[in-house]
């Protein structure tokens, strides 16, 4: 347990430009980090945002619970990756749909590198690694360290998808 450099809550704590806020104290933290010492000076009392605490912790775990519940239900949780668009809040493939496939079946060829695929794609690196690493591709959802059956039509093969996975985790080995 730590405590909030702002209103001295002992809580987990939030880190944001070095310093720990408590969970009500890092939403009123300023972005710039000249004026965080400003932001500190201005001192609160941990008791007397426990009613914000109290709402916020509440509201929190109400807004998580329904985001369980609908990646549960199969339902996307966020925006439309690569190769989907969002319909009536659903997920189906969009015209580039493709092209999705053919990235997983390009970076299983022999010499095919991340560099390169990602070039001939027009991506970047990590944007191409969170293609090839997302469940969404095969027709799954994942939130909260949980992978759930979605209710959306898969893009790429279960088996292309494990091949893929498999040659990432060799390249990691090697670095």
């Amino acid at each position: 347990m730590e405590k909030c450099i702002k209103c001295n809550y002992e809580c987990e704590g939030i880190k944001k430009h070095g310093l720990v806020f408590c969970d009500v104290c890092i939403q009123f933290c300023p972005n710039n980090p000249e004026k965080v010492d400003e932001y500190i000076l201005e001192k609160a009392e941990a008791q007397s945002l426990e009613p914000f605490r109290k709402f916020s912790r509440t509201r929190g775990e109400q807004q998580k619970t329904g985001m369980i519940k609908k990646a549960s239900n199969g339902k996307a949780m966020s925006r439309a990756p690569f190769g989907y668009k969002l319909e009536n809040g659903d997920l189906i493939p969009a015209q580039n749909f493709r092209e999705v496939e053919e990235i997983f079946e390009e970076f299983l060829e022999d010499k095919a590198t991340l560099n390169k695929v990602a070039k001939k794609h027009n991506l970047s690196v990590n944007g191409l690694k969170k293609i090839l690493k997302n469940f969404t591709y095969i027709g799954k959802v994942k939130f909260n360290n949980q992978t759930f059956e979605g209710i959306h039509k898969p893009i790429v093969s279960s088996i292309l998808f494990n091949k893929v996975q498999d040659k990432l985790d060799k390249i990691k080995k090697k670095f």
